[in-house]
């Protein structure tokens, strides 16, 4: 069986060195950015919305594509509107906001 040791060690270093080849050039792992999806914007933004304790998160709608959130729905006033943008854009990987909330 200690024939196959060899083997497998090359093994483990091409599978486990492979993906970390390309990064040689920062020397910094954490350098790399992470692309964060729509929907898991989406689902930050409205946990967001639903923790602020000035929002309804059931009158506002979220959408999010490429990274831009859309607002839609209703609130009661004008802070509310600045609020929820103010709130969505604290999500991590929304780049921006755009704020089509009305008054009820």
């Amino acid at each position: 069986m200690t024939h196959w040791t060899p083997a497998l060690a090359l093994l483990a270093a091409l599978i486990l060195g492979g993906p970390l080849a390309g990064c040689g050039s920062t020397g910094n792992l954490l350098a790399t950015s992470v692309k964060v999806d729509d929907f898991t914007i989406t689902l930050g933004v409205k946990a967001a919305i639903k923790r602020s304790t000035e929002l309804k998160a059931a009158d506002i709608d979220v959408a999010t594509r490429e990274g831009i959130v859309q607002l839609s729905g209703y609130v009661h006033s004008a802070e509310n509107v600045a609020t929820a943008a103010s709130v969505a854009r604290t999500v991590k990987g929304v780049k921006s906001v755009r704020n089509d909330l009305r008054l009820k």
